[in-house]
């Protein structure tokens, strides 16, 4: 299979059921080298959205594209070497270190018996410095909190060094400076020309990507920049008035709207 994923992914007339309910419905979307976040009310389809794009979510209609291929036209390892994912809940195995978990991310790329080269190492290392756990890096997942345990889990999707990131919730369990070092992230893996798309709960976090998609009830709302004002309407009418949508410091942030 020849080309990357930064020369396209896209959905096309997508819907999914979910226990007989439809929870997606008609989702045409494009994505591109940036950091895109889907942002929404619970239940707004975020989650499955990410899934689909991801090849994880069985497809009631519609197709998922990548480089104009459809998902399943992909080898599950090409595919794997293409897109790194990080589940809103990861699992790894309590008794792996910090190094063996992150390790994981280049199994696309070594299969099961290979063997590490310098280069797997250094990417390796490179991700748990990016995620800033490369300090415990000998210590046991079971060891570590909830905190620290995503941002191994964060590592071990950057170890893939796919060009697209698909992150559902990367933010969760992270206290606030982590949280900003991870805007960080994501912003530079976005310079580096890569495709992020993460769903969050936090907007005025995700009002720092480049890009926004407003769900609701299984549907796109709006799509469009930070900076939009066609935008910001769309989030304030999703979220039913509950916030408001303020300059500061030259950024945008989400503000709870507490009068009556």
């Amino acid at each position: 299979m020849n080309g990357t994923v930064n020369d396209g992914l896209s959905t096309h007339g997508v819907a999914v059921l979910l226990g007989g309910r439809q929870v997606l419905h008609d989702v045409s979307l494009s994505f591109g080298a940036g950091w895109t976040v889907i942002v929404g009310p619970n239940g707004a389809g975020k989650s499955t959205l990410l899934r689909s794009l991801a090849g994880l979510q069985a497809l009631h209609a519609g197709e998922v594209k990548l480089v104009g291929q459809g998902l399943a036209g992909w080898t599950l390892r090409e595919r794997a070497r293409q897109m790194a994912w990080l589940a809103q809940q990861g699992e790894a195995s309590g008794e792996l270190t910090v190094r063996e978990v992150v390790h994981l991310g280049r199994l696309p790329h070594l299969g099961l018996f290979a063997e590490p080269t310098a280069r797997d190492e250094a990417v390796v290392q490179d991700a748990m410095a990016q995620t800033e756990c490369a300090a415990w890096q000998q210590r046991r997942i079971n060891q570590l909190s909830g905190g620290e345990r995503q941002r191994v889990l964060l590592a071990r999707a950057l170890a893939v060094d796919a060009p697209l990131l698909l992150l559902d919730e990367p933010t969760t369990h992270l206290d606030p400076p982590h949280q900003v070092a991870l805007v960080r992230l994501l912003r530079r893996q976005a310079l580096a020309g890569k495709t992020v798309i993460s769903a969050l709960h936090d907007l005025s976090l995700a009002l720092q990507a480049d890009r926004l998609i407003v769900m609701a009830a299984g549907r796109v709302h709006a799509q469009g920049a930070c900076d939009d004002p066609l935008l910001h309407a769309a989030l304030i009418d999703v979220f039913k008035g509950a916030i408001r949508i303020e300059p500061v410091a030259a950024q945008w942030i989400a503000m709870p709207r507490l009068d009556n």
